[in-house]
């Protein structure tokens, strides 16, 4: 029993270590390419301007600009490059089974996107001469093209972990696509890809803006103030209310529907209620089950998730605590932080953008200060956006198929050894993080405990079997 107690500590600590480490990484990647990806945008608005107007003013702007976006693209590289080692040394387990499915879209992350990206990014820093006006705004968009097109396989290989689609499991076991447009145009996907795309363009807009800002408040490049603050701030005001309305709404209503517990536990509500509130502020308090210090608007979490005032908002107490977010108190602060910062760039961008509007905004100071104050601001809300997306997923898949047709499934075998049942009643019943299965031939990566609600248990153990199988005498189980 110590022994065994041990063993799946030293698991615990061992699955904590790679998550930290990983998280770290990929946090660390992505402040580059989400700054890339918002230039990319921003990039071939100025080159539309060049070209349109003939004013070169606009084209060495281009070019300041492009040469942040290639040392970030740089760095980006080089901070990526560990996280693809990473799926094999922390993930192996994972990488070996899903590897038919992920490797999919990775893959063409690589081979597509970013040669794409990488290949006209050349041309674009290095080529403006011989390629000619026309042909440079056709570097500057295949450069957006690809970054963004990388954004979307990305996406994509994440949201077939939030919500798997287009899949199967194969005669070895391991999962292999079952179809390929599923995959891509998992509904999860486009939504969390435009509402992430729209994160990348508010930073690109703040730090374009911020930089403009500086510019005006030093009496410096006055020119190139104007031009940087107004190109951020437009831009940057539509990208902020798109990012509310619709993808943020979207994306909340997936998370309704299809991760409950979660939106329980971004909203530290415990307890069901109709008419639940939108928690602005407060302290979870996982052990008493009760957000201390709320401030609440009434009702309205549930008008906004289901469009009724009264509507019935599940707490976390209608679901088994086996089902609950590892992480319950970081992933509501992680919400929260970063609907708080969306909700200060909608302000600050919209307010921006009416004194532009009033001709007001380069003599502003104090808004020329926000502006460059603001910066750091849209990592810290696309950093804190990632966390609520990965603490709050969900990706029990075996687990949820179980619950779903709990009335259908037999637990069997095609030849019987005591021997080998205590294994699977170890899958079924507990929620070890990984354990080696005793015949290596038989099993091609460590099997992930389900934990499966004991009501469910029962059916699949010997319930469902006494009403299908003639001749059970039913006196030999329990009830």
């Amino acid at each position: 029993m110590l022994r065994l107690f041990a063993t799946r500590y030293c698991m615990g600590q061992a699955v904590d270590v790679h998550r930290l480490q990983f998280a770290f990484t990929i946090t660390f990647h992505y402040i580059f390419p989400q700054l890339t990806m918002g230039l990319a945008l921003l990039l071939v608005y100025l080159k539309t301007k060049a070209l349109r107007t003939g004013d070169e003013h606009y084209n060495r702007a281009a070019r300041f600009w492009a040469r942040i976006f290639g040392i970030n693209f740089a760095l980006g590289v080089v901070t990526g490059i560990p996280m693809e080692f990473q799926f094999g040394t922390n993930w192996a387990a994972f990488s070996k089974a899903a590897g038919g499915v992920i490797g999919q879209t990775l893959a063409m992350e690589g081979v597509f996107s970013f040669f794409l990206e990488s290949s006209f990014l050349g041309l674009f820093l290095f080529g403006e001469k011989r390629l000619g006006r026309i042909g440079h705004w056709v570097a500057a968009f295949l450069v957006f093209l690809g970054s963004w097109l990388s954004g979307y396989f990305i996406v994509a290989t994440d949201a077939w972990m939030q919500h798997p689609t287009g899949y199967r499991i194969g005669c070895n076991g391991a999962i292999e696509i079952s179809s390929f447009l599923d995959l891509l145009l998992n509904k999860w996907a486009l939504w969390q890809y435009a509402h992430t795309m729209l994160g990348a363009v508010q930073t690109g807009c703040f730090v374009m803006a911020g930089v403009g800002a500086f510019y005006l408040l030093t009496n410096r490049h006055d020119n190139y103030g104007h031009t940087f603050v107004r190109a951020g701030v437009l831009v940057g005001a539509v990208a902020a209310i798109l990012q509310l309305v619709p993808t943020g709404d979207m994306q909340g209503k997936l998370v309704a529907y299809n991760q409950q517990p979660t939106l329980a536990a971004m909203e530290g509500l415990f307890e069901s209620q109709e008419g639940a509130p939108l928690a602005i502020l407060g302290q979870p308090d996982v052990e008493k089950r009760k957000l201390d210090n709320p401030l609440e608007v009434p009702n309205m979490l549930s008008f906004l998730t289901y469009r009724q005032w009264r509507a019935n908002i599940k707490g976390l107490a209608d679901f088994p605590q086996t089902e609950w977010p590892d992480q319950i108190v970081l992933l509501y602060y992680s919400y929260h932080v970063m609907v708080g910062l969306g909700t200060i760039f909608i302000a600050v961008m919209v307010l921006a953008a009416l004194l532009h509007w009033r001709g007001k905004l380069y003599e502003s100071r104090w808004m020329l200060w926000m502006l460059m104050v603001c910066v750091p601001l849209p990592y810290i809300a696309n950093t804190a956006g990632w966390m609520t997306a990965e603490l709050g997923r969900q990706p029990y898949s075996a687990h949820d198929f179980l619950v779903k047709y709990q009335d259908r499934v037999l637990m069997g075998k095609d030849i019987y050894e005591v021997n080998e049942y205590k294994w699977y009643f170890r899958a079924l019943e507990t929620r070890d993080e990984y354990f080696e299965y005793y015949r290596k031939r038989h099993a091609f990566w460590r099997i992930y405990g389900f934990q499966v609600p004991d009501e469910v248990l029962k059916k699949v153990y010997y319930k469902n079997a006494l009403k299908l199988v003639p001749g059970i005498d039913a006196k030999a189980f329990p009830e």
